[in-house]
Parts: C-alpha cells; sequence; structure tokens
C-alpha cells in the first residue's frame, strides 16, 4: 500500500525517461568472448533526465559489465548535450553483468598505440549505442512528464546476496564463494556482512508512477560465459517488475557489491538464474508495496559531487612494461587501470556524485566497491533515505576496505586497482557530501 505526505509542490519539476538496445551483434566482443549468438533478453541502457531544477540532472545504467575513463567522458559528453546540461551533472553507471561488452576509449586508444589487438576495447557498438542514446534523451526531452511525487521504499531481498570472501582461522580471505560456487561446504558457510535491502525510487506525476528507480548490491552473475549477451538476473527482475507496473520506465542500479555474490544460494544451475531473478522482483515488489510518497518541488532536488584522487596501486602503474606477457582475459580485466593511473597524472579525477530528492540521497561510487561503504553512508545518515549506486566510472576495479587489503583475497589483489589508502579518500568524500549539505 503507498503511503502519501507533505507540502506544497511545483509545476516545473519533470521527469524525461529513455530506454535503448545496448545489445551487441553477433562476432562482436563481449567481455571475455566474441558474441556468438543471441536469442536471449539482450541488453538495455536506461535512464532519466530531471528537469526544472537548475541545468538538468541525467542518471544513466546499462546491462555492460563496466564504462570507465574515456568511454565514461563520452558517453557524460553526449547525454549532456542531448539533455541540455553539462557532463557533472551526468552518472553513468553499470549493472556489471559480464556476458557483456566493457567500454573505454582510453584503452582503445592505448592499445592502439602499442599495435597490439584491440580485444573487448574495439569501440565501435559502444559509439553506436551512444549514438542511440543521444536520439533517445532528445526525444525524451520533448516529452517529459510533470513530477508532483517522490516516493520512497525498501524491503528485504531473501536468499540472494551472500559476502564472497570467507577468512580462514588466521584471518585471511583464503576461500571465495563466487557468484556460483558448485561446493556445498562453501555454500554452507556464513552469510557474512551484506545489505540485504533493496531501495526504490520512485517519480510520480499525481497517481500514475514515471520512473522507478532499484538499487541492490550483488554481483548480478548466475553462470556466464556463453557467447550470448544477457542482463542475467536482476534484468529479469527489472522485466517482471516492468510488467507488472508498466506506466513507469524502471531503472536498476547495482549497489556496492564488490564483495557480494550470490554463491551462497546458486551452485551454477541454470535453473537458478530464474529463481535468484523472482527473488529479487519479489524485493523490489515488497519495496513498492511499502513506497511512501511525498509531494516534492524543484527546491527538493540538490547535486554536488567530489574528485576523488584515488591512491593507484603500483601493480597497475607497471602494466604498461608488461602489456605484450599477459592474455586477452586478463588485459580486459586490467587496462583500463593503467589509463587511470595516466589520467590522474594529468589532473584528470573521478567524481564520487550525490543526489537529493527530498528526504533521500542517492550516491554514486565508482568501480566495485565493498559493501562496507554502502553500509557506512547509511550509518552517516541515519535520518534519511540513503541508496547507493556502484559501478560507476569502471577504472579503479575494486575498492576495497582497507583492512581487506590486509586480509588478502582476489578482490585486494591484482584485481584492485588502488591501495588500501582509497578507503578513507571514498569515506571522506561520502560523509562530505551527505553531511555538508
Amino acid at each position: 500500500m503507498l503511503h502519501a505526505s507533505g507540502n506544497t509542490t511545483s509545476d516545473t519539476l519533470r521527469v524525461a525517461a529513455f530506454d535503448v538496445d545496448a545489445t551487441p551483434p553477433v562476432g562482436s566482443y563481449l567481455t571475455y568472448d566474441r558474441m556468438t549468438h543471441t536469442w536471449d533478453m539482450g541488453l538495455r541502457a536506461r535512464g532519466l533526465v530531471l528537469l526544472g531544477a537548475g541545468k538538468p540532472i541525467v542518471l544513466c545504467s546499462v546491462d555492460w559489465i563496466g564504462i570507465a575513463n574515456e568511454g565514461q567522458d563520452e558517453f557524460k559528453r553526449v547525454l549532456a548535450a542531448a539533455a541540455g546540461t553539462v557532463a557533472d551533472r551526468v552518472a553513468v553507471h553499470t549493472v556489471h553483468q559480464h556476458d557483456a561488452p566493457t567500454c573505454d576509449f582510453g584503452a582503445e586508444a592505448l592499445l592502439k598505440t602499442k599495435g597490439m589487438d584491440l580485444i573487448n576495447y574495439e569501440g565501435s557498438f559502444a559509439r553506436t549505442v551512444i549514438s542511440r542514446l543521444d536520439s533517445a534523451v532528445k526525444f525524451a526531452v520533448q516529452h517529459s512528464q510533470p513530477v508532483t511525487h517522490v516516493g520512497l521504499g525498501k524491503a528485504e531481498v531473501i536468499d540472494v546476496a551472500s559476502n564472497r570472501r570467507i577468512l580462514d582461522k588466521n584471518g585471511k580471505a583464503t576461500i571465495s564463494r563466487t557468484s556460483s560456487a558448485r561446493d556445498a561446504a562453501i555454500r554452507a558457510m556464513p552469510l557474512g556482512l551484506i545489505d540485504p535491502e533493496v531501495s526504490l525510487v520512485s517519480f510520480w506525476n499525481n497517481e500514475k508512477p514515471v520512473a522507478v528507480l532499484s538499487y541492490y548490491a550483488v554481483h548480478p552473475q548466475s553462470y556466464y560465459r556463453t557467447g550470448n549477451a544477457n542482463p542475467d538476473f536482476p534484468g529479469i527482475a527489472r522485466f517482471m517488475r516492468q510488467m507488472e507496473v508498466p506506466d513507469a520506465v524502471h531503472i536498476h542500479f547495482n549497489g556496492a557489491g564488490g564483495d557480494i555474490t550470490a554463491g551462497k544460494y546458486n551452485d551454477g544451475s541454470k535453473e537458478n538464474r530464474l529463481e535468484l531473478a523472482e527473488r529479487l522482483a519479489n524485493g523490489m515488489r515488497r519495496a513498492w508495496e511499502d513506497t511512501r510518497k511525498e509531494k516534492v518541488s524543484s527546491e527538493d532536488i540538490t547535486w554536488a559531487s567530489e574528485p576523488l584522487k584515488l591512491p593507484i596501486a603500483e601493480s597497475a602503474i607497471i602494466l604498461e612494461q608488461q602489456l605484450a606477457e599477459h592474455n586477452p582475459i586478463f588485459l580486459a580485466n586490467n587496462v583500463y587501470k593503467l589509463v587511470l593511473s595516466k589520467r590522474q597524472a594529468a589532473g584528470k579525477y573521478i567524481p564520487l556524485a550525490c543526489l537529493g530528492i527530498g528526504k533521500a540521497r542517492i550516491l554514486h561510487l565508482p568501480g566495485e566497491p565493498f559493501v562496507a561503504f554502502q553500509l557506512a553512508a547509511k550509518k552517516m545518515r541515519e535520518d534519511l533515505f540513503i541508496a547507493v549506486a556502484g559501478y560507476g566510472d569502471y577504472a579503479p576495479g575494486y575498492i576495497c576496505t582497507a583492512e581487506a587489503y590486509e586480509e588478502g583475497g582476489y578482490e585486494a589483489g591484482p584485481a584492485s586497482g588502488v591501495t588500501a589508502e582509497a578507503e578513507k579518500v571514498v569515506l571522506d568524500a561520502m560523509e562530505k557530501l551527505l553531511k555538508n549539505e
């Protein structure tokens, strides 16, 4: 049941939702393999433009594994121009499905200068999607809808998320509960630290929902490397909710899920994809039923960002001398970190942004941040409704807690492009955005 309360409203606040196909053609590269066939649901690039509160604000979520560096620059530049705003007021995130493309035009250019195979960084299709978004956003802005209310709801998602890092008796992360854990003993190990809540932020034109944003922290893999681009279980859950609430465009964001997988509840059986999707959709449904609506005006909208001067790991910097030594999978997972080190040396820093909507604050984090950052954000402002989108600029890779770098494990090793000092950098920026309003 929806509950309504609030004061005055303004007829100047508007929302324009957009949605384009982001499924690559057969023969092109996904992140780890070539696209060999297509029959699945396909990938989407969805978002909205918030108009009437100063320069427009654009939020975009793409069913790809990551968009980094100059890829982020170009997505933001085109989206900003189409919406009539500036790139600093655009947030581009991915849901992080693995049977999906990667985009980094900086990595593409670097590999070209080295005379190397561009592998998954070949950017022709990414540029096609950007062109589609340009047209879709321009059209959406011309057909925007008034926003009179914002809705906020949350609910527990049952039996989906689990922490992937399992510590041994010496406090070391020697066991990894990956997205599918075939070993029953590993699945049976304790749940670990997660955020069980899915958070929903919805925009309404009086009694009609216009757009729904959902936020949930988990690696979105049930199984992958199929040669077929697919949105995996979060995309299926999003589709289910779209069918149940067809008036609103449903846009899903992965939270701070760097150390979170479905491994406790997934042995890799293909049937589990639908089961996980149904569980996530059920949580989204209950969050929708718990939604409380409040009147909203342009004065209730805020946007601020802080640049992150991230401490770059030595492994990312020295990669330039090692490029030819590595296989395509390693390069697919690491070249963007080298590009980030070059960008920061040139004074280009990733922004951490915060959107305020009435009593809600939505943080936009880069990389694959650990769930501890999401939980810390909620603790910083327990008086507000906090939602977190991870997987913004993908360039840093995993952003772990400082403690995790002592514990070791996959995420805090070469998979991370930053050092333990990154925790303080990110927490300080979050606190400044959430507390110094």
